[in-house]
C-alpha cells in the first residue's frame, strides 16, 4: 500500500503463519514479494476455513499483494528453478529446514550479498509451532479463574497464534536490518529465527523470567485481572461485560469519577490505611476489595450510560464483543481507514481487507491488493527473473515442472 520498499524483491518459500507474515508486511510496504509453492499448493494452501469453492480464507489474507509461482518442488528441476530464483533475486524468506534443498549455502553460491531469513522451531533444531512453544513458556498455566487449585488446574491455551505473529513481525524487522546492512557494506547475511526463542525471549524481555527467579515460585492465576495494576472485566446492570484499565493517575481518577465511588474509595482507604492514588502497588495488592466496590457500582448503571461517563472522564475501557460482532462493528471496521474495499479475492468472497498498519503521514495509502491465484505469476516471474523464453516455459509446463494459475480449477 506504500512504496517505501519498491526497490526490494523477495522470494518467499513458506507456509502457515510466521513466515508468510514477513512477506505480507514487506509487500504492504511496496516490496515485490514472490511466493513460491509446490504446484499443488503449500502445506497451508487448504488451511481451514475453506469457502464452498475450496479457497482458504487464511491463505488468502496472509498472501495479499504477493505474486505466486508454482513449481514441482519434489522434482530436481523444480527445486533447481526455485534455488535459481532465490539466488537471482538475492533475498529469501523461508521456513524450510536449513538442510533442505533451499539451504543458505545453495542459494548464496556465487552471490556474497545473499540475504536469507529462515524461521525455525527451536534453536537446537527440534520442530515447534505456536501452541507448543506457548506450552513451554508458562503462560497457559497462568490463565484461568483465580479460584482454580494450582495443583490440578488445566492449562488454558490462547486462540490467537501470538508467537507466530510476533515472529513474523520480528522477522520483517530483522530482514530489513540485513537489507540495510547489505546496502551499506555489500555483505550478505544468513538469519535464523527460532519460534521458540521468540517466545522464551519475549517472556524474558517482559520481565516475567526475572520475576519468577526473584520470587522463587510461579505467579498466581488472576482470572481477567491485569497483573501488577488495576484492571479487570466488569458487568453492567443490563448484563454488558466490559474491560477497564487504570495504569496512570489520570486513568484512576477518571474511573473513580465515572463510577461515582469517591466516598467508597475514601472509606476503603481509611479502613486499609493506604492511598490508592500512590500508584499501582496498593491498587493491585488490594484488588479484590476494589473489584467488589467497582462491580457494585457498575451494577447501578446500564452500559451505555456508564460508557458515556467513562468517555467523559477520559477512562480506558472497551466493551467485550464476539469476533462476529467485531467484524460487523462500524467503528472498528467500516469507519476505520485501516480497511479498504474488497479486492478481487481468489475466493470470490467480498469483505473488507487491511491496508498497512502503519500510516505514513501526509501520504495517501492505496487500496488493499488481492492475493494471487496459485501459480498466477509463474510465467511472468520465470521470464523476468531467469530470462526463460515462452517456449522453454511451455515445455516446463508440459513436463509438469511448472504450473500456471489455478483460477479455473476450483469452483
Amino acid at each position: 500500500m506504500y512504496n517505501l520498499l519498491s526497490d526490494l524483491s523477495v522470494i518467499e518459500v513458506s507456509s502457515f503463519v510466521a513466515s508468510p507474515t514477513i512477506g505480507l508486511y514487506c509487500a504492504q510496504m511496496g516490496a515485490d514479494v514472490v511466493r513460491v509453492d509446490h504446484k499443488a499448493g503449500g502445506l497451508d494452501y487448504d488451511r481451514y476455513m475453506l469457502t464452498r469453492e475450496g479457497r482458504s480464507l487464511s491463505w488468502e489474507n496472509l498472501n495479499r499483494a504477493k505474486k505466486s509461482v508454482a513449481l514441482d518442488l519434489r522434482s530436481a528441476e523444480g527445486r533447481e528453478l526455485c534455488v535459481e530464483l532465490a539466488r537471482k533475486t538475492g533475498t529469501l524468506v523461508t521456513n524450510l529446514p536449513e538442510k533442505s534443498f533451499l539451504s543458505h549455502d545453495a542459494v548464496s553460491e556465487g552471490r556474497d550479498d545473499m540475504v536469507s531469513l529462515r524461521i525455525m522451531g527451536w534453536h537446537d533444531g527440534r520442530q515447534a509451532m505456536d501452541f507448543t512453544v506457548n506450552a513451554a513458556s508458562g503462560y497457559p498455566l497462568m490463565c484461568g479463574p483465580e479460584e482454580w487449585d494450582p495443583a490440578t488446574a488445566p492449562p488454558v491455551n490462547q486462540v490467537l497464534p501470538a508467537w507466530d505473529f510476533i515472529t513474523g513481525a520480528y522477522g520483517a524487522f530483522a530482514l530489513m536490518a540485513a537489507v540495510h546492512h547489505r546496502s551499506r557494506t555489500g555483505e550478505g547475511s544468513e538469519l535464523r529465527i527460532p519460534l521458540g526463542d521468540v517466545a522464551i525471549g519475549t517472556m524474558a524481555n517482559a520481565g516475567a523470567m526475572a520475576e519468577m527467579l526473584y520470587r522463587g515460585s510461579d505467579r498466581e492465576r488472576l482470572g481477567n485481572a491485569i497483573w501488577g495494576a488495576f484492571g479487570r472485566d466488569f458487568r453492567s446492570r443490563d448484563g454488558k461485560r466490559f474491560m477497564v484499565a487504570a495504569l496512570t493517575p489520570k486513568q484512576w481518577d477518571g474511573l473513580i469519577a465515572a463510577f461515582g465511588v469517591e466516598q467508597e474509595i475514601a472509606a476503603l482507604e481509611a479502613e486499609l490505611g493506604v492511598r490508592f492514588a500512590d500508584g499501582d502497588t496498593p491498587r493491585f495488592q488490594h484488588r479484590k476489595a476494589l473489584f467488589a466496590l467497582f462491580q457494585n457500582a457498575s451494577e447501578q448503571h446500564d452500559y451505555d450510560d456508564l460508557a458515556a461517563r467513562m468517555a467523559q472522564h477520559g477512562c480506558t475501557f472497551e466493551r467485550y464483543r464476539t469476533m462476529h460482532e467485531a467484524a460487523n462493528d462500524p467503528v472498528l471496521v467500516a469507519e476505520n481507514p485501516l480497511f479498504g474495499p474488497s479486492p478481487a479475492n481468489p475466493s470470490g468472497f467480498e469483505y473488507p481487507a487491511t491496508r498497512s498498519f502503519a500510516k505514513r503521514h501526509g501520504h495517501e495509502v492505496g487500496d488493499p491488493a488481492p492475493a494471487p491465484y496459485l501459480g498466477q505469476h509463474s510465467e511472468e516471474v520465470l521470464a523476468e527473473r531467469l530470462g526463460l523464453s515462452s517456449g522453454t516455459i511451455g515445455k516446463l509446463v508440459d513436463a509438469g515442472t511448472v504450473a500456471l494459475s489455478d483460477k479455473d480449477t476450483r469452483s
